[in-house]
């Protein structure tokens, strides 16, 4: 199908004007389009994001009945479509219907001055689309005669770079079929699993990623033998399967949490006996520890290199979405070895206040293992 990479996201939210207002002011993202019923965008409100080759779309529905608005009375505010770049949107839509993707919105031409734009939807996982985007002309026109682009109203620092990967919960017994129809009907390929169990829960994971290499799907399922954990609270509080974080990349993470933290965003916190053992676990780091410890950057290392990661609080009142920010020096897996780390850290100040401490253990297969 020729796919060339995540081209936007949309979310569909209850307030599109304030999930950009938190979007703008605290994580940096500047507004570059609108529309609404004035444009054509029948019964919605969209307004287009944009930070570096970073595209977001957040979409309220004006009516009760749109997509948008049932969208967010059964799950809340989430990622509802993961549009990727094809060659020809098209094509690529009658390929994936013919292997068997459910069909949702026909090849639609979207044409301006200076742009034409191709795009077809079919389903994902869950409640979630795929909207497959063909580009000719203008690439700034983001959908002509649809969305109108917004005069930059001056530049903002650029502090994350592009989507890394986005990290998808499935009920449980679903984890194997998703990967499945994200072999055969997407051609996508299998790079990575694992099994972890932590102080009574588990999970299982499996990374997807299509061939380009920028299409990466971090598939979670809960073991349903174990004691209920975030999983299970997700897919509760999210009714189903959904995206609970998306996964940004940065080129500089202390700049970026530095920065962000100083916006209002809040990020989760870290242990800090945690660092008292990191080097020796991942070797050298090329940071400040202290500088580290003070924004609770976590730090993972496989036979590529090391990344550096952290994750913000959830936005939403359901406590689903959150973000992670990432910073790649050679890794190409996923932090999985923080979860034990973390847990290790809280045994020891548990131990050391005089409680019982938890167990935490892991297999992995893939990419890094």
């Amino acid at each position: 199908m020729d796919i060339r990479g995540i081209d936007h996201i949309e979310l569909y939210v209850g307030d599109a004007r304030q999930a950009a207002f938190y979007f703008g002011t605290a994580v940096g993202f500047t507004l570059r389009g609108q529309g609404g019923p004035e444009t054509g965008l029948v019964g919605q409100r969209s307004l287009l994001l944009g930070q570096a080759d970073i595209r977001m779309v957040l979409t309220s529905g004006l009516t009760a009945d749109h997509p948008a608005s049932t969208y967010v009375s059964r799950h809340g505010d989430g990622i509802a479509v993961v549009a990727v770049e094809v060659g020809d949107a098209a094509g690529a839509y009658a390929e994936l219907v013919a292997r068997g993707a459910t069909p949702v919105t026909p090849p639609r031409t979207w044409t301006g001055a200076d742009a034409e734009v191709v795009t077809a939807e079919v389903g994902g996982f869950g409640d979630v689309l795929h909207r497959l985007v063909e580009r000719r002309g203008d690439r700034d026109d983001f959908l002509p005669g649809a969305i109108e682009a917004t005069p930059a109203g001056g530049t903002d620092p650029q502090l994350l770079a592009e989507i890394d990967h986005l990290a998808v919960c499935v009920p449980p017994g679903q984890l194997d079929d998703t990967v499945a129809l994200y072999e055969r009907v997407f051609g996508f390929a299998q790079i990575f699993e694992e099994h972890i169990e932590v102080a009574g829960q588990a999970m299982n994971s499996k990374v997807v990623q299509d061939a380009s290499g920028r299409v990466t799907l971090v598939l979670l399922e809960p073991d349903a033998g174990r004691r209920p954990g975030q999983i299970d609270k997700f897919l509760t509080e999210h009714h189903g399967a959904g995206v609970q974080h998306l996964g940004l990349r940065t080129d500089d993470i202390v700049g970026a949490v530095g920065a962000l933290g100083a916006r209002g965003v809040r990020f989760a916190g870290t242990p800090a006996a945690y660092y008292d053992t990191l080097e020796q676990r991942v070797g050298k780091v090329d940071a400040p520890l202290d500088r580290l410890r003070d924004l609770s950057i976590l730090v993972d290392a496989d036979h590529g290199g090391q990344l550096l990661q952290i994750f913000t609080e959830s936005m939403h009142v359901r406590r689903t979405l959150f973000l992670e920010l990432i910073e790649r020096r050679g890794a190409r897996t996923f932090g999985s070895g923080n979860i034990r780390a973390l847990y290790e850290a809280k045994e020891r100040e548990l131990t050391a206040a005089g409680a019982t401490p938890a167990v935490a253990v892991g297999t992995a297969r893939g990419v890094g293992a």
